[in-house]
C-alpha cells in the first residue's frame, strides 16, 4: 500500500504535522472499563506490525467507571461527548479526527481491531466505504443473539438493499472505513442507532463505491447497550422516512390501482367470485382511490423535496420532473372533473328519461364524488409542487448564467 508509511511511534495523535496521519481509529464508549484497555492497545500495536501512522481517538459519552481515564492511559486520546448516543459519539470522534481514512468499531471487543490493515487496503485501492460483514465472516458461539442473526440482521439489510441498492451483506455492521474527507458530502446527523444506517444510506445516495470484507464478531465483554425491539424498530423507521417511494409512492400507486379494480367491479355489475358486488364495495373502492392519491402525492412531494432542498437525484424521477410543469397538472386535475361532470349528465339524463321522479343513481353519485375530491387533490398539488419549485427559479435569479460568448 504506497500511502502506508513506516514511523518510529506508530501512533502519532501529538504530532505536529496531521497530514501524516494516515488513519484515525475511532472508538465510541459509555461505561467499557472492562474492554477498553484492550481495544485501544490492540489499535496501536497492530498500526505499528503493519507501519501506519496513526491515531486512536476514544469519544467517550459520559462514562462514570473510569473508561476516559484507562483510554488515556493505553494511549488513546480522548474526546468527551455529553450529548448522549451512539451517534453523538461517533460525530465527536470524527470531526476530532486528523487521518486520511476513518476506522471505526465497538468499544467492547466484539470486533478486533487486529483488522485495521484489512480496511485499509480496498480504501488505497479506490474505495471510498468498507465495511465489514459478520454474516459472510464468523459469528463466534455466544456473539450475536439468534433473533438479530436469523431475523433482525437479515429483514433489515434486506430492507436496505430493497429501498437503496447498496448490496451490502450486513448493513448493521460496526466496524467499517471511510475517507475522512467525505464527511461534508456524507452530512451524517443522526444521534443514536439510527447513524449506522444513515452512514450506508448517505453512501448509497452519493454512489460511493462501497466494499466489504468478511470478519470475525466476538462475544462482547461487559453489559449491551442495545435493545433489540426499540432499536429495531428506530432502524426500520429511519429506513422508511428516508424512502418516500417506498412510504408513500408504493403503497399510494397500489391502493389506487386496487380502488379502481373494486370500485369498477362494484360500478359495471361485474360478477366476481360468483356473486355481484353492491354499493358498500364501490364506497370501499372510492376510499381506497381517495386515500391513495394522498398518499401517492405526498410520495411526490417528498420526492420534489428531497430534489430541491436535499441535493438528492434520481434518473427516472428526473426526467419526470424535467417534463413536467403546472400545467399538466391542473390539466390532469381537470380531465378527472370532466369525466365526473360527464357522469353528472349522464344521472340527469336518466332523471329527465323517468320523468324527474324518484332517482336512485347512489353508484354514479359515489363514483362521481370520489372524482371531484381526486381532482381538487390533483389541481391543488400541482401547485403546491410549483411552489416547491421556487427555490429552483430563485436559484437562476441569484446566480444567472453568463451569456455564452459569440
Amino acid at each position: 500500500m504506497s500511502e502506508i508509511k513506516t514511523a518510529s511511534s506508530p501512533v502519532a495523535a501529538t504530532s505536529a504535522v496531521t497530514d501524516e496521519l494516515l488513519v484515525s481509529v475511532v472508538i465510541p464508549a459509555l461505561n467499557e472499563a472492562e474492554s477498553i484497555v484492550a481495544c485501544v492497545r490492540r489499535s496501536i500495536d497492530t498500526m505499528g506490525d503493519h507501519g501506519i501512522r496513526g491515531e486512536v481517538i476514544v469519544a467517550d459519552n459520559g462514562s462514570t467507571d473510569g473508561t476516559p481515564e484507562l483510554a488515556r492511559e493505553a494511549g488513546a486520546r480522548v474526546i468527551n461527548e455529553q450529548r448522549k448516543g451512539y451517534g453523538s459519539a461517533y460525530l465527536a470522534g470524527f470531526a476530532s479526527a486528523r487521518g486520511k481514512y476513518i476506522v471505526m468499531g465497538d468499544a467492547d471487543e466484539t470486533y478486533d481491531f487486529s483488522e485495521i490493515a484489512r480496511f485499509i487496503e480496498p480504501l488505497e485501492d479506490g474505495a471510498d466505504f468498507v465495511m465489514g460483514s459478520r454474516l459472510r465472516g464468523k459469528i463466534h458461539p455466544g456473539a450475536m443473539p439468534w433473533l438479530h442473526r436469523y431475523v433482525g440482521n437479515p429483514v433489515l439489510t434486506g430492507v436496505l438493499n430493497l429501498f437503496f441498492k447498496t448490496g451490502v451483506s450486513d448493513a448493521h455492521c460496526g466496524m467499517r472505513a471511510f475517507r475522512r474527507e467525505l464527511l461534508p458530502r456524507l452530512d451524517l446527523r443522526t444521534t443514536g442507532m439510527e447513524f449506522a444506517p444513515e452512514q450506508v444510506i448517505r453512501s448509497s445516495k452519493l454512489g460511493l463505491d462501497i466494499r466489504e470484507i468478511p470478519i470475525e464478531y466476538h462475544p462482547r465483554t461487559g453489559e449491551s447497550k442495545l435493545s433489540s425491539f426499540s432499536d429495531g424498530w428506530r432502524h426500520l423507521r429511519f429506513l422508511l422516512v428516508h424512502s418516500p417511494t417506498w412510504l408513500f409512492l408504493v403503497p399510494g400507486l397500489a391502493m389506487i390501482l386496487l380502488g379502481v379494480v373494486v370500485g369498477a367491479v362494484s360500478l359495471f355489475n361485474v360478477p366476481l367470485f360468483g356473486r355481484q358486488w353492491q354499493l358498500h364495495t364501490l364506497i370501499a373502492g372510492s376510499m381506497l382511490a381517495i386515500v391513495g392519491t394522498q398518499v401517492a402525492q405526498l410520495g411526490v412531494f417528498s420526492r420534489t423535496y428531497a430534489f430541491y432542498y436535499l441535493g438528492e437525484h434520481d434518473p427516472l424521477f428526473d426526467k419526470v420532473r424535467a417534463k413536467m410543469r403546472l400545467e399538466h397538472g391542473l390539466i390532469a386535475g381537470a380531465l378527472v372533473f370532466l369525466v365526473d361532470l360527464i357522469m353528472a349528465a349522464v344521472v340527469l339524463v336518466i332523471w329527465i328519461h323517468r320523468g324527474f321522479g324518484e332517482l336512485r343513481e347512489e353508484k354514479l353519485a359515489i363514483a362521481g364524488l370520489a372524482l371531484v375530491v381526486i381532482g381538487i387533490q390533483m389541481i391543488f398539488g400541482a401547485f403546491f409542487l410549483s411552489i416547491l419549485g421556487l427555490r429552483r427559479r430563485s436559484r437562476a435569479l441569484e446566480d444567472p448564467q453568463p451569456p455564452a460568448a459569440g
